[in-house]
């Protein structure tokens, strides 16, 4: 088990470099002056030349990545371009904090709830209960953010008045401000995951059941609980576990509808306004960081693969 974590540990490092050049490449692709942009129109053009050899914009593109890679590891990720000249590092720490915050209460709301669909509409096949958990799943799934986001509203902050309609971060708020604050976002995103979590839930748990040490166990009396819960789901929620490890990648980076229709400051929506200011040190620390996020959810997943099925580890 530890040279499979070493071996996946080294993969990561990999992925992270090759995901760093890529970045870096993109951003230099994206049209316009950066240093242009930074001043004005009305800017001198030596005014822009002493701008681009502070960031270093003259070197050569290899330097600039080698010195940005650098100074990345070390925690120097540089200095916004926008107008604040902020570090970038604290803006993207506390937009991070904001998503994750966010992210932690959609999976607390939306998996214990996908998988217990998955497995009642998988133990009630073709009955009318797994058709109405099918039809109702599929149908969230396939609402825009947008829409369900201003649904919720409208419903609960606007009708019954029981919930707020944005999600303005407060300065200083206990733990139940917060959750008032991040509910309906959340179950929001949770309406996004609950189709495709709880169909693949469906589906492992189907194809578990009708395999032969199920009747085995079942014949020797072996309760129906126990052969659900203690042998089933360890199977059966194997390909489960690939959904939700994308789904938290996507909860990192993903959520830029849902931030813009209730006003959260998180990592998505300082991306867009990054690449909107062509703001490349935030746009590079903020890109590096999603992917971080999906690689290491991609990580713990495979980890439990591992644990759950020995057979991984011995290949």
């Amino acid at each position: 088990m530890l040279r499979y974590l070493i071996r996946r540990l080294f993969l990561l490092v990999i992925t992270m470099l090759v995901t760093s050049l890529l970045i870096f490449a993109l951003t230099q692709l994206l049209p316009g002056d950066t240093a242009r942009l930074i001043l004005g129109r009305e800017a001198s053009e030596q005014a822009i030349a002493n701008l681009r050899e502070e960031f270093g914009l003259n070197d050569p593109i290899p330097q600039q990545y080698v010195n940005w890679l650098s100074r990345f590891v070390q925690g120097d990720w540089g200095r916004s371009f926008s107008s604040d000249n902020q570090e970038v590092l604290p803006l993207v720490g506390e937009r991070l904090g904001n998503t994750l915050r966010l992210g932690l209460m959609t999976l607390v709301l939306s998996i214990p709830l996908s998988i217990l669909l998955g497995i009642i509409a998988a133990l009630r096949e073709n009955t009318w209960i797994d058709s109405s958990i099918s039809v109702l799943s599929l149908s969230v799934v396939g609402l825009p953010e947008f829409v369900t986001g201003l649904v919720l509203i409208n419903i609960f902050a606007l009708q019954l008045g029981w919930l707020p309609a944005t999600a303005t971060i407060p300065t200083e708020g206990t733990f139940g401000d917060w959750i008032r604050i991040l509910l309906l976002p959340s179950i929001t995103a949770t309406f996004v995951l609950l189709g495709y979590v709880s169909r693949m839930a469906r589906a492992g748990v189907i194809d578990e059941i009708k395999k032969p040490y199920v009747r085995t166990a079942t014949l020797k009396g072996l309760p129906r609980r126990q052969i659900i819960f203690k042998h089933v789901l360890r199977n059966a929620l194997l390909p489960t576990i690939t959904v939700i490890a994308l789904s938290v990648g996507w909860l990192i980076g993903g959520l830029v509808v849902i931030e813009n229709v209730f006003n959260y400051r998180g990592l998505g929506a300082l991306l867009v306004e990054a690449v909107k200011q062509k703001n490349l040190p935030v746009i590079q620390a903020v890109v590096m960081i999603i992917i971080f996020f999906f690689a290491i959810a991609n990580l713990t997943a495979d980890i439990l693969y591992a644990v759950l099925n020995p057979r991984i580890r011995l290949q």
